[in-house]
């Protein structure tokens, strides 16, 4: 470090600021930012005075994460003072103080103070979109305490008062002048609902159409089909009526053929092997189980047809699918069994059942 401010001396001029030792890249920037851009500023330059420039321009334009300290300002100011080779405190040249003047008193800055007494702060974004400097931009001046002569310019921008439209007059008839107000009411017109008697027109009676009658069909059932049912148990028929109640009761039927045909033609094919194979053993097995296989076949064709093209009213989801996702909590479901087939049996006694998906009640009776 001696040797360094040894080979300066002499040619102040010639030293960056990044060789002083303690400013880094960060400081370097604060720095150019308010305006010191040599060691010769930074020399001329008082320890508070720096330390509060550096400060201000850091909160506006957030360039380091923290603030240099004071002892690091004056650490870079004594090194900067060693290398021009100036005094540690630059003898500053006497200035005539003049009597301080309240200009808020003024009868000129009275009203612009009243109309805007509230300051707006510049932004950062606009310092930087204007590459403008802290150090360029001038102190505010306190009006109450102000030294010197003040050169105050007192410029009127409020919206002038509206001024009533002239009310033209044609003729004998004259026009109604929109901005003026009612200011009270008359109320030797008002009546009350007991002085109007009975109404001397009655609406006459909305009938429902057709239209609405099936609307109101499709949300419940009729009257009498619950009539006598208790609402709590499953025999009372709820739910949105289905548009293929048909369709859908057969696919629920092929469906429980297949879930009960499917067993019993693995167990009858086994029955019959054994029996062809051992007939000493399985004599007793009948001939006719070979039709429960046989029946397979068509039972898959007409659950293929009705089946898979059930779905519910709502969602439109398949009913006699099995898709692995998570169920209805309303959904009929039975442990072990599954949902599809207390679905079927549940559809097929109550005529009504709740969807495995959404758990919404379908009906298949008006």
């Amino acid at each position: 470090m001696d040797h360094l401010l040894e080979s300066t001396l002499g040619r102040p001029s010639t030293v960056n600021l990044s060789n002083i030792y303690g400013i880094g890249k960060t400081s370097l920037e604060l720095l150019e930012a308010t305006g010191f851009h040599d060691v010769e500023s930074i020399a001329n330059a008082g320890v508070d005075e720096l330390h509060r420039e550096l400060e201000r321009a850091n909160s506006m334009l957030k360039i380091a994460k923290r603030n240099p300290s004071r002892a690091a300002v004056e650490k870079w100011i004594g090194m900067a003072r060693d290398v021009v080779g100036e005094p540690d405190e630059p003898e500053e040249p006497e200035v005539s103080v003049l009597p301080a003047v309240d200009f808020e008193r003024s009868p000129e800055v009275a009203p612009l103070l009243a109309a805007a007494p509230l300051a707006i702060p510049l932004p950062s974004k606009v310092l930087m979109g204007s590459q403008l400097k802290v150090s360029e931009i001038p102190a505010g001046i306190l009006l109450n305490h102000y030294s010197g002569d003040l050169d105050v310019k007192v410029e009127e921008r409020l919206p002038r008062a509206r001024q009533p439209r002239q009310v033209a007059a044609s003729g004998y008839v004259r026009l109604a002048d929109p901005s003026a107000q009612r200011l009270a009411i008359d109320t030797s017109k008002i009546r009350s609902i007991e002085d109007m008697g009975e109404p001397l027109l009655k609406a006459p009676a909305v009938k429902a159409s057709p239209a609405n009658d099936r609307v109101a069909l499709l949300r419940a059932p009729r009257t009498a089909t619950n009539e006598g049912r208790d609402p709590e148990s499953r025999w009372y028929i709820r739910g949105v009526l289905h548009s293929h109640p048909f369709s859908l009761a057969i696919g629920a039927v092929m469906t429980l053929l297949v879930m009960l045909v499917f067993p019993l033609s693995m167990v009858s094919v086994a029955l019959l092997f054994l029996s062809a194979e051992m007939p000493e053993r399985f004599a007793w097995v009948p001939g006719w189980l070979l039709g429960i296989p046989v029946t397979l076949p068509l039972c898959g064709i007409a659950y293929l047809i009705w089946g898979l093209s059930g779905s519910c009213r709502i969602c439109g989801q398949k009913l006699f699918v099995h898709r692995s996702h998570l169920k209805n909590s309303r959904a009929h479901r039975v442990k072990g069994l599954g949902y599809i087939l207390p679905l079927c049996f549940h559809l097929l006694v109550f005529r009504w059942f709740r969807c495995t998906h959404c758990g919404t009640p379908v009906r298949l009776k008006e």
